[in-house]
């Protein structure tokens, strides 16, 4: 036993001593791709949140890479500081990844302070009298949580406290301090040698929707409407990176997401200096803060801000473009992909997504797309209405080809227009739903000004609460010179309705669909009949 132990412990002194790894700096991204998923919990009646935006991207960065024989540590530096470092692989080493790190503190005023706590440091002061400036070294006494002492020759004083215009210069940055994120991951190979390697995560803070401009051909009939169809996606970046020259996707359609990746991303913090100094003047001048003067009076608002600088109509007609419904064609239209069930819409071109920003890239444009304008209303016994009440314009199409559309339309805002002759005037705003190729497509446009309906129930109020055999009216006029096609939604749930012919089925609901003629009126009669 005795020998066993004695060959133990000289088999740990003669054991090599642990290496410390060398850490290398991958190269500046020499290629990038960024693909924007939408907030999966955000509905399509909801827009974006530009200044909170809910969403992710996945985010893949080539870089090069000089590795030293054995193990090495390598950052890479410029990440998102959304990045979830969970998510994040690097392929492209020959040895793997034998451990990650996300680094949690950025270079800032605070962190320099801590990062340099009893060492040295430069402190220039500078007289505002003479402009004289005097230097002197010292040593940093405390962290920067709460006032930054400094040991000179003279003792011990508070920075900032002096009176006297001040600055530090720091010799170094500590090590592990970085001005932009950084994520690094140790890795180990035998021969070393250059590599080109690749990053991809998933970064929080990103999103994106899309928006419509729809624009009637003026002179259509209700039944041949044509319009021009454009639509923009509008992405969101709220990090602080910008990926230039990326190669840009984004993502349609609604993914199962299990993961909260706001609170796996941990951003890096960036800590604040704070200069305390006491006492704050003297008790006999009071206190400095404004609501506790010693005359009792507050003293006097600041000065109004400088009016803005004159500008030429020639340099405001340069800072502001003015989009509408009758637009030039895109110079750069999104192209859509298939991904899975999913449908992607990839930039052909590389672009600059800055940060704190966002960019509009065009997925869409139609020049005639066919579609029918119908006034709508819903006709029930306990929805019977003495007065005629308003019909609801719904522009309607089909999401195919022989309609001038036939892709993908992703949830999103639209705005419709309608050309006249005095210009082209706002007919409403609605949201759509996500529309794949095929699906009936309709748009709600608000009430008409032209055409009323007034519906009754010929039978009294026990017939209509119990819905057995109720007449029903319904007085339909039109104001237009035009024929105006109409949509009555028959309410009830009996079994047959008797007195109609043509009536379906469209999504769960009754519907009957007929034409009033130019400035004049159509009446329906029908029996709910309960079998």
């Amino acid at each position: 036993m005795r020998r066993l132990l004695i060959g133990l412990l000289l088999a740990g002194i003669a054991a090599p001593p642990l290496v410390a790894r060398e850490a290398v700096d991958a190269s500046e991204p020499t290629k990038l791709a960024v693909t924007v998923y939408r907030d999966p919990n955000r509905g399509p009646d909801e827009a974006m949140r530009r200044d909170w935006p809910q969403g992710f991207a996945m985010i893949s960065e080539t870089r090069q890479v000089t590795l030293p024989p054995g193990e090495s540590t390598i950052r890479f530096e410029g990440v998102s500081e959304g990045l979830v470092a969970v998510t994040a692989i690097v392929t492209g080493l020959p040895g793997g990844t034998i451990e990650k790190n996300r680094n949690a503190d950025l270079l800032s005023p605070g962190a320099l302070v801590d990062g340099t706590l009893g060492n040295r440091v430069t402190v220039t002061r500078t007289n505002p009298a003479t402009g004289e400036e005097t230097r002197e070294s010292a040593i940093v006494r405390t962290r920067a949580d709460g006032g930054l002492v400094l040991q000179t020759s003279a003792g011990f004083e508070a920075v900032g406290c002096s009176g006297v215009p001040e600055k530090l210069a720091f010799d170094r940055v500590p090590a592990g301090l970085s001005a932009r994120p950084v994520y690094s991951i140790d890795t180990a190979s035998p021969q070393g040698g250059t590599y080109t390697v690749t990053l991809t995560y998933l970064s929080w803070g990103f999103d994106w929707q899309a928006h419509y401009v729809a624009t009637l051909d003026e002179g259509g009939s209700a039944d041949d409407v044509r319009m021009r169809l454009t639509s923009w996606l509008t992405l969101v970046n709220d990090n602080n990176q910008t990926f230039a020259d990326a190669q840009l996707m984004a993502v349609a359609g609604r993914l199962k997401v299990e993961s909260d990746f706001r609170g796996l991303s941990d951003p890096p913090d960036g800590k604040p200096l704070q200069l305390i100094c006491y006492p704050l003047g003297r008790t006999a001048d009071g206190s400095p803060l404004p609501y506790y003067r010693s005359d009792g009076h507050y003293p006097p608002p600041p000065p109004p801000p400088p009016p803005p600088a004159a500008v030429t109509m020639m340099e405001e007609s340069a800072a502001i473009m003015v989009t509408g419904s009758r637009m030039s064609k895109a110079a750069m239209v999104a192209r859509e992909e298939d991904l899975a069930d999913l449908k992607l819409y990839r930039v052909p071109e590389p672009v600059t997504v800055s940060a704190q920003s966002q960019k509009q890239v065009a997925f869409l444009e139609r020049e005639s797309v066919e579609g029918k304008l119908w006034h709508t209303t819903y006709c029930a016994p306990w929805r019977a209405e003495s007065e005629p009440q308003g019909t609801r314009l719904l522009l309607t199409t089909v999401n195919d080809r022989k309609h001038g559309l036939g892709l993908a339309l992703p949830t999103g805002g639209i705005t419709v227009f309608e050309s006249t002759p005095d210009g082209e005037l706002l007919v409403g705003e609605e949201r759509l739903r996500d529309y794949a190729a095929g699906q009936d497509v309709e748009i709600e446009m608000g009430t008409s000004a032209q055409v009323f309906a007034a519906c009754s129930a010929e039978a009294d109020a026990e017939k209509r609460k119990r819905g057995d055999k109720v007449p029903m009216k319904l007085v339909v006029t039109n104001a237009n010179p035009s024929a105006a096609k109409l949509r009555v939604t028959l309410g009830g749930s009996a079994a047959r309705i008797g007195g109609l012919r043509g009536v379906r089925i469209k999504d769960g609901a009754r519907i009957y669909e007929t034409t009033v003629p130019a400035n004049g009126t159509r009446e329906l009669r029908w029996t709910i009949v309960d079998e």
